[in-house]
């Protein structure tokens, strides 16, 4: 009986001790709590690596940037001199010859003018003179022609870094250089399916975008009479030279209509610019009738208005310019650099009975003139810009 009862006691005994051993799922828990931390610290790691990878990327060589891929935004191509509180700054002019642009001693060669000076603006008194180079324009030439016809270059403009010019019979965008001329983009006339080049002859930078706008008049014969829509589309071209063509119509008819001129009156362009400051299109157009287009009688209609229209033509403010020449028109413009886009230089141009000059003028966008017109030559420059 003491052995059963030893027994039992010895059964007692192991019973109480497993109790007080731990359980396995305490070994378990434990095994999961570090499995957990594990993976934590792994995580927090690889986000910390990625940290260091945002804040710090590495630099990763690429080829050198060609044309188109980034925008350039040196504007003007010069840096201005500082003087007395007066900025002087490069400035060019590009001629159209028309007719006269075809060389008489060389083989299938047309050519331009580029004229170079400066002009000096005070923004506190308001002053504004313009000197030239006292050697002659340079001379840029090409190979480049349409019907016999080549290198009318009717406007000037920086985009992108590079100095653009626009002839009005191939519709070649040139890129001069070193006083040099290369192609870089054709423009086809109307909506681009067009055995026609574009008439270029105003152009602006708006968006990081180079717009190319035409005289915006329907296309007529020296009559008059109706032909096509073709020069009131406008083009717009990226830094890679990719063409949109966009129909104007409306945007041109809204113009005129703010001068109460509706067809057969006609309004003609050759200078607009958009001004980023103001959120604005400015048009300094060079002809405008409320009568038909007649081709001897449109020497002596030009127009002397600032039309400003927001960016979606809903309002056109007008502001008159006194002229007491209206054989005069003007051809190109540009905002004076440290105005604010307040003060515009402009270029006015006439040709009367086969005779041409130019003018150049500057004045406030509320038509206080600045520097009456000026005589620069007795060639047609339709283009100017800071250069």
């Amino acid at each position: 009986m003491q052995d059963t009862l030893k027994d039992g006691m010895g059964v007692i005994r192991d019973w109480r001790k497993a109790l007080r051993a731990p359980l396995p799922h305490r070994i378990v828990n434990r095994t999961l709590h570090n499995q957990t931390n594990f993976v934590l610290w792994v995580a927090m790691i690889g986000l910390l690596v990625l940290v260091v990878f945002y804040v710090f990327p590495r630099k990763i060589r690429t080829e050198p940037k060609v044309f188109g891929e980034f925008y350039n935004y040196t504007y003007p191509l010069t840096t201005p001199i500082l003087s007395n509180g007066m900025y002087t700054f490069r400035i060019g002019i590009i001629a159209d010859l028309d007719t006269k642009s075809k060389s008489d001693k060389e083989k299938f060669t047309w050519y331009s003018y580029l004229k170079k000076g400066y002009l000096s603006y005070s923004p506190n008194k308001s002053i504004v003179t313009v000197s030239w180079d006292r050697q002659n324009p340079v001379r840029v030439d090409t190979n480049f022609a349409l019907k016999d016809r080549g290198m009318e270059l009717s406007e000037l403009v920086v985009f992108n870094g590079k100095l653009l010019s626009f002839d009005d019979r191939t519709g070649m965008i040139f890129e001069i250089f070193q006083d040099k001329a290369t192609p870089w983009v054709l423009l086809l006339d109307g909506d681009g399916k067009s055995t026609k080049g574009f008439k270029s002859e105003w152009a602006t930078v708006k968006d990081d975008y180079l717009y190319i706008g035409s005289m915006g008049k329907e296309w007529t014969t020296a009559s008059g009479d109706f032909q096509s829509y073709n020069p009131q589309f406008i083009k717009k071209v990226s830094t890679k030279g990719e063409i949109t063509h966009l129909r104007w119509v409306n945007e041109y008819n809204k113009l005129r209509e703010s001068l109460n001129i509706y067809w057969p009156g006609y309004m003609i362009h050759e200078s607009g610019v958009w001004s980023e400051i103001h959120k604005s299109w400015f048009f300094l157009p060079r002809r405008c009738s409320k009568e038909k287009y007649n081709e001897t009688l449109d020497e002596h209609r030009g127009c002397s208005v600032l039309l400003i229209a927001d960016e979606n033509f809903h309002q056109i403010q007008v502001i008159n310019l006194p002229n007491s020449h209206p054989t005069r028109g003007f051809s190109s413009f540009k905002f004076i650099p440290t105005s604010k886009d307040d003060v515009i230089v402009a270029l006015r141009t006439e040709e009367l009975n086969g005779n041409t000059a130019t003018y150049i003028t500057a004045f406030k966008i509320n038509g206080e003139i600045l520097l009456p017109d000026q005589l620069i030559s007795d060639l047609k420059y339709e283009g100017f810009e800071f250069i």
